[in-house]
């Protein structure tokens, strides 16, 4: 099976490290893409080039970490900074390719995903979503 991971700060977290190894036990042909919305910046006025660019970088750090814990990741990539249109183009560039969608997220109180009810909205792709929750 193959999984759409998607996550930004929490890409590097054990919390995901561990759920993503975990469905390796289950399934040990899994294979996993990990995508990194950008993150929208603090003020009003931004560069979306240089957002997309430090989501990249995430992106491939992530990648490296996950594959130096033994974590098939084939692909890492930047999405949009709306999670929700990041994971609905990727879908929609490679229908049929994913079996579930792992989405990784900060606890309450502090993750903007949660508040803008992300991993329930993930839901309307079809797809099953493993929701996992990494500490601060």
């Amino acid at each position: 099976m193959r999984y759409l991971v998607v996550a930004h700060r929490t890409a590097k977290s054990p919390a995901l490290a561990a759920k993503l190894r975990e469905i390796l036990e289950k399934d040990p042909e899994a294979r996993f893409v990990l995508l990194v919305p950008a993150r929208p910046p603090s003020g009003w006025v931004y560069d979306e080039g240089e957002e997309r660019r430090r989501a990249e970088e995430e992106a491939r750090a992530a990648k490296e970490a996950l594959k130096a814990q033994g974590i098939p990741i084939e692909e890492a990539k930047a999405g949009d900074i709306s999670p929700l249109l990041a994971l609905e183009e990727e879908l929609a560039a490679h229908p049929g390719a994913y079996q579930a969608i792992v989405l990784s997220t900060l606890p309450p109180g502090l993750s903007r995903w949660l508040r803008l009810d992300v991993h329930t909205q993930a839901e309307r792709f079809g797809l099953p979503v493993i929701h996992v929750m990494a500490p601060a």
